[in-house]
């Protein structure tokens, strides 16, 4: 791949677009933010697109414009992240998604009963990013922290399973991969996927940093055991050394207790029951450095270069070609994670095989990545929310930005061997 060739469709467009994603404040936005697109959501702030986009476009600030830009452009960064917890209510539920036009009131109201889900887990790995981009100058968040620990105190407390020790869906709604059939159209609070319990790991981690560059020790040493705990309970219940791939894990089981007639001879020793359904966010258990060197070797080797099953000519299916539900069909609520390639996806497993040094195997899905949306580019113009695999066509979202930009991540690391990572 001509990478001096392709570095110009993608970095021309950044540079001409990333400013139309910034919003002023106003309405139910205290700060200004980081919307996922100019034109698709072009006035909203989603959770982990926010997170995932100031990766991207801080990159991009290193590479090409002036300390001036970065320094005005730190005002959206803070204000995607102090908009949710400002807008926390006061049980510790914090939405998903804020709209200009959102009644606080009435979100307080509708989510206190803990029945919808919230913010993904990476509200403080994007807190701890920024942190971390300021050299550890936890000044700006420091009054905020409370709310941050009353969030993690409802996943704690409320989305969490006592006996699998896993972390849940409350149902499918805004789960960020809208129709991964081990959470859609499944029973309520039965699906402990293994994208949200992934991104929980390091959400505790990124909590235990932040409360130590905020002086509070005991309170940091508290997330580190909890995220231990929670490392141990995802590799137990997850890993299927059948597969050697990390699954989801199905919590709809009768309940255990008390149990009489014909069932008391034995009684269910099990917790959970593994849902071997091949879904690329198995492998987030490389990128969040929980699977071990030997589980990581079986899930490149066995899955991942699978080509009848999760590798397309342009990067990870979002579920494997051999389950009966993938589908390239072109939908929008939900979007479709059931086949097309996304490129947050190819991102999380191309970080994921750098962490096992699988350097090889990054950087041909770093040039694959960056030649679809170069291609995309070129013909469109624009480009999608999600791409054919094998032939790298966009199929839906056309003006869809967000973490695409990421790209440039990609190329600073295939030009350089580095690049600026999530925290």
């Amino acid at each position: 791949m001509n990478i001096e060739k392709t570095e110009k469709y993608i970095v021309d467009f950044y540079k001409s677009k990333y400013k139309q994603l910034l919003r002023e404040s106003g309405g139910a936005f205290k700060f200004p933010f980081i919307a996922p697109s100019s034109s698709c959501y072009s006035d909203q702030l989603w959770d982990w697109d926010s997170w995932l986009c100031d990766i991207a476009i801080r990159q991009g600030l290193y590479l090409y414009d002036t300390e001036e830009e970065i320094k005005d452009f730190e005002k959206y960064e803070e204000g995607s992240i102090k908009n949710y917890l400002s807008f926390s209510s006061y049980g510790g539920i914090v939405p998903i998604l804020i709209t200009r036009d959102m009644d606080r009131s009435g979100f307080y109201k509708e989510n206190e009963t803990y029945n919808h889900n919230m913010h993904k887990p990476c509200l403080a790995q994007h807190a701890a990013f920024l942190t971390r981009e300021k050299k550890g100058d936890i000044s700006w968040i420091r009054d905020y922290l409370e709310f941050l620990m009353g969030y993690l105190n409802v996943y704690k407390g409320h989305f969490r399973d006592k006996d699998t020790g896993l972390y849940f869906f409350v149902n499918d709604d805004k789960i960020g991969v809208d129709n991964d059939p081990c959470t859609f159209f499944r029973p309520d609070r039965s699906s402990a996927s293994i994208y949200l319990n992934c991104f929980m790991y390091k959400e505790l981690l990124a909590a235990e940093y932040l409360m130590k560059q905020a002086g509070y020790d005991k309170i940091a040493d508290d997330y580190k055991q909890e995220a231990k705990a929670l490392k141990d309970c995802i590799k137990r219940e997850c890993y299927d050394e059948k597969d050697g791939f990390y699954y989801s894990v199905d919590l709809a089981l009768r309940d255990n207790k008390n149990v009489v007639g014909l069932h008391s001879g034995m009684p269910r020793y099990w917790n959970g029951l593994i849902q071997r359904i091949g879904v690329w966010s198995g492998f987030l258990a490389m990128w969040a450095g929980i699977a071990s060197e030997e589980e990581a070797e079986r899930m490149v080797k066995e899955n991942y270069l699978d080509e009848n099953g999760f590798k397309g000519k342009y990067g990870v299916r979002s579920i494997s070609k051999y389950e009966k539900m993938y589908s390239l069909y072109a939908s929008n609520n939900p979007s479709n994670w059931c086949g097309p390639v996304w490129v947050i996806s190819n991102y999380f497993v191309f970080r994921g095989l750098l962490n096992y040094n699988y350097t090889e195997e990054a950087r041909e899905l770093a040039e694959r990545t960056i030649e679809m949306l170069s291609m995309d580019l070129k013909t469109c113009g624009e480009l999608h929310e999600y791409y054919d695999p094998d032939t790298g066509k966009g199929i839906m979202g056309k003006g869809f930005q967000s973490w695409n930009y990421l790209a440039i991540n990609m190329l600073t690391w295939l030009k350089t061997g580095n690049a600026l990572w999530e925290f």
